[in-house]
């Protein structure tokens, strides 16, 4: 237990102590070889409690961390291209920022993430999902009931994907009313509907809505 915690000690001084004035600057433009992963690495970053500059408008977005060891390893590791910028070019970088249509953005925190979607969808499902589970950012899934009990404070950033809120089952119907996944879809939605107080499926996704 005492060498498990001295490990992670080891690795949180790692990620918080620079090794010097240069910054680590993730390109978000062409020369940046996976953009989802680089998001899921400055994601990971907030998660370790580090700041990262998010240069709006410059480089595509581009972000700016200390240059921490640690960091440029899990870049590495992600397949995520980076620079090292030292302190003079850093500051040349924050000039021309300064004098056009740019800004920077300092992320303190990682955002908790929710996706509205039914308990029993795969991440296939929907594109955002599959955007997250490949960028390796943490999400959790949202749905009526959660909704309906006041969770969506808990959350800085949910992700809705066109929705249908008229309980009329979505727009498949004509297609596939008759399928197997759409059957289960609608018993799925009147079952929560009987089990959370409503006589229609309509009326618990007008309450959601609301």
């Amino acid at each position: 237990m005492v060498r498990k915690t001295l490990w992670v000690a080891v690795v949180m001084v790692g990620l918080v102590a620079p090794v010097s004035a240069e910054r680590l600057l993730i390109p978000m433009d062409l020369q940046q070889t996976n953009h989802l992963k680089a998001y899921g690495l400055a994601f990971w970053i907030l998660e370790h409690e580090v700041t990262v500059e998010w240069l709006l408008n410059y480089r595509g977005g581009a972000f700016s961390v200390d240059a921490i060891d640690l960091i440029a390893r899990e870049a590495q590791l992600r397949g995520v291209s980076y620079q090292r910028i030292d302190e003079a070019n850093m500051a040349s970088v924050y000039a021309e920022i300064d004098a056009a249509n740019m800004d920077v953005v300092r992320l303190e925190k990682s955002p908790r993430i929710a996706v509205y979607t039914p308990p029993n969808s795969q991440p296939w499902d929907d594109a955002v999902t599959m955007a997250l589970e490949y960028a390796s950012i943490d999400y959790e899934k949202l749905w009526d009931e959660d909704v309906l009990s006041g969770k969506l404070s808990e959350y800085d950033w949910i992700h809705l994907h066109h929705e249908d809120f008229t309980g009329q089952y979505g727009k498949f119907y004509a297609s596939f009313r008759n399928d197997a996944w759409y059957r289960d879809q609608q018993r799925l939605y009147e079952a929560d509907a009987a089990r959370l107080g409503f006589t229609k499926v309509w009326q618990m996704k007008h309450a959601v809505a609301q």
